[in-house]
């Protein structure tokens, strides 16, 4: 069984909160009541968008697995507006302090009609503008797409995953999931 989650702003990629905080964090149990799927891969806790779950441990390897290179596709706002030169920087791979990334696929695009908001809302400076670009990687580094752009002088605002290898959102609204 393979599950596509759309995983809201907030929720941890796992099923229970071992933080002692003392409010408790929403996981993935509060949304998907499967037993036996485990995320396959990882989404941040301020990132959105499209994780997947399964039970077959042959399938979560091959997703999670960076050697597999599968392509992940985000949705990117950014600070700022990148001139060519950091969009190619972006393109040919930059150098992060764990060594340099693969090259990525980036296009700036429109912001998406069908986007839900976010809850909170981004921070908003009224005198930077900010940008939507679309990106795909074929690694998966702890925050990488952040520090992608970070690395360019564009610093992320939102973070949304839209597809992995052959799997995307394809009109999951946001805190829902489907069985494929």
């Amino acid at each position: 069984m393979l599950i596509r989650f759309n995983k809201p702003w907030g929720v941890l990629s796992q099923f229970t909160d071992k933080s002692m905080g003392d409010s408790p964090r929403a996981t993935l149990s509060d949304y998907i009541d499967v037993p036996r799927v485990y995320p396959a891969g990882r989404l941040d806790r301020d990132s959105e968008g499209l994780l997947l779950l399964t039970d077959d441990g042959r399938q979560q390897a091959k997703i999670a697995n960076p050697k597999a290179k599968m392509k992940k596709t985000y949705l990117v706002q950014v600070e700022g507006t990148p001139d060519s030169a950091a969009l190619d920087a972006l393109r040919q791979g930059v150098s992060l302090k764990d060594g340099p990334t693969r090259p990525a696929d980036v296009q700036m695009v429109p912001e998406p009609d069908w986007l839900w908001p976010r809850d909170p809302p981004i921070r908003v400076r009224k005198s930077v503008p900010d940008t939507w670009i679309e990106i795909t990687i074929s690694e998966g580094r702890n925050r990488q797409v952040r520090r992608m752009t970070a690395h360019v002088g564009h610093p992320t605002l939102r973070l949304i995953r839209v597809r992995i290898g052959p799997w995307g959102l394809d009109g999951l609204a946001q805190g829902t999931w489907a069985a494929t």
